[in-house]
């Protein structure tokens, strides 16, 4: 069954058009990730689900619903925000009853419910406590266990991980798609971050100026990018973009290779002059110029070189990627 069905969608403000013909399916039970640069278009698109914001134009189904003027309250939808939104003056149980009690539901299905997402969660020694008594780690989880306990059809995530450190960002992240597989739960995440895409979607939706420009799984994105931007956007170190003549090519096209592709070998055809090394442990990133192009190398575990230096590169060519000039995928 579908969770969501966007067809056609568009939304205007004033003269300014933000979304652009969005069509997007969602299945039941899928974790799905919007992702993109900053002003792409993805948390105006997450606000026309729940509802905050009206699509000015294009169809927006949850379920067989057509939810277009159903107010956010009536969608069956829940929201965890960047900034948590935990009200100061209530505990933690308080916060996460508040809205079932709106909704007048009984007793015993609030304590059921706060119980069993509270055990999801490993907050059961946290329930009295008010938010100033929490981490931004433990606030988090609150303000996913608030959303938890109103079994909504579909769970919207907007940046939820930005406000915290790199440790915590891993360790929620952990979280949140060991509580995808517990719920079965159909869910929207956007995120500007692709690592969080990469290591959580089922499908990822990569956005630009409004547009949808590929879906996909995450490794279809990464292994069969439709054009330069995405190729571009989903790895880390980002791809390699060089001038066809640079990688002994013909024609102007553009080629891709990403860092991983670029292989240090004595008697490899391209020469590079290293500029910077980041020596990770794990791994060893290698910026150089090749005639007059920045590109990174990396190589996996530890690696001996110092600026200034040259090494030799070789890149196979099944690990290449062909742009024209329109950043269009061509082979």
């Amino acid at each position: 069954m579908t969770a969501l069905t966007l067809k056609n969608v568009n939304k205007s403000f004033g003269d300014v058009h933000v979304l652009k013909d969005i069509n997007i399916d969602i299945e039941d039970g899928e974790f799905v990730v919007f992702v993109g640069p900053s002003g792409c278009g993805k948390s105006t698109l997450l606000r026309v689900i729940a509802g905050l914001e009206d699509a000015s134009s294009g169809e927006v189904r949850i379920g067989d619903d057509l939810v277009n003027t159903t107010p956010p309250s009536k969608r069956g939808i829940a929201m965890v925000f960047q900034s948590y939104a935990l009200y100061p003056h209530l505990n933690v149980r308080k916060n996460m009853t508040l809205a079932l009690k709106q909704e007048k539901q009984p007793k015993t299905v609030i304590d059921e419910r706060v119980a069993e997402a509270s055990r999801m969660l490993d907050l059961e020694g946290y329930l009295d406590r008010y938010p100033s008594e929490l981490s931004g780690g433990q606030r988090q989880r609150v303000a996913i266990g608030r959303a938890i306990v109103r079994h909504p059809k579909l769970f919207l995530f907007d940046e939820p991980l930005s406000n915290l450190d790199a440790a915590l960002r891993m360790n929620t992240r952990i979280e949140i798609a060991n509580l995808h597989a517990q719920l079965s739960a159909s869910m929207i995440y956007v995120t500007h971050d692709q690592t969080e895409a990469m290591t959580l979607a089922d499908k990822i939706v990569v956005l630009r100026d409004g547009r949808v420009e590929q879906v996909g799984s995450p490794m279809e994105l990464y292994n069969n990018p439709a054009n330069q931007f995405v190729a571009g956007f989903l790895g880390s170190p980002a791809m390699n973009f060089l001038p066809a003549d640079q990688v002994g090519e013909s024609g102007d096209h553009i080629v891709g290779i990403r860092p991983e592709d670029l292989v240090v070998e004595g008697d490899g055809p391209l020469q590079a002059q290293v500029r910077h090394v980041e020596e990770l442990g794990g791994d060893t990133n290698i910026v150089a110029d090749l005639s007059g192009t920045s590109v990174t190398i990396r190589q996996f575990g530890q690696f001996a070189v110092r600026p200034g230096e040259t090494v030799s590169l070789a890149a196979p060519e099944s690990r290449r990627y062909r742009f024209d000039g329109a950043g269009q995928r061509i082979g």
